[in-house]
């Protein structure tokens, strides 16, 4: 059964409902020199599994290197909400942090993706790395 989640940018003014691909277990972080800057856990989530329920006119988006991927974000409070990624252009990486209820430091252990070594640029084949979180 797909799992449909709610989520939005922090002051509201965009938000939108999704479905997961395979929950909350496709979580992970990249390595490339922009999601290295933003910090943000994606989760996966098909294209047509996304719906804009308010606010797609404040969205704005952004695209550097290859211009192939979009990274989305709220023009008013400037949260990163999504983005369609360069490796699986079918797929958007969703925030977790825009999802209700979740955190990113709810994930004890987190997959590392080469972004770096992009694999459309046939130099990687996918994770170098993983990320520990231990609650004090």
């Amino acid at each position: 059964m797909p799992e449909i989640m709610n989520g939005q940018c922090h002051c509201g003014a965009v938000a939108f409902t999704v479905e997961l691909l395979d929950g909350l277990n496709t979580a992970r972080r990249c390595s490339c020199s922009f999601c290295r800057m933003r910090g943000a856990v994606a989760v996966s989530a098909p294209l047509s599994g996304l719906t804009i329920t308010r606010g797609k006119e404040k969205l704005t988006e952004y695209r550097f290197n290859t211009r192939t991927a979009v990274h989305y974000f709220c023009s008013v409070c400037g949260i990163y909400t999504f983005h369609q990624r360069r490796s699986s252009p079918d797929q958007y990486g969703v925030n977790v942090a825009c999802l209700e209820g979740i955190s990113p430091f709810d994930f004890p252990e987190l997959k590392v993706m080469d972004g770096v070594n992009h694999p459309n640029d046939g130099h990687s084949d996918g994770v170098i790395g993983y990320l520990r979180y231990t609650a004090k």
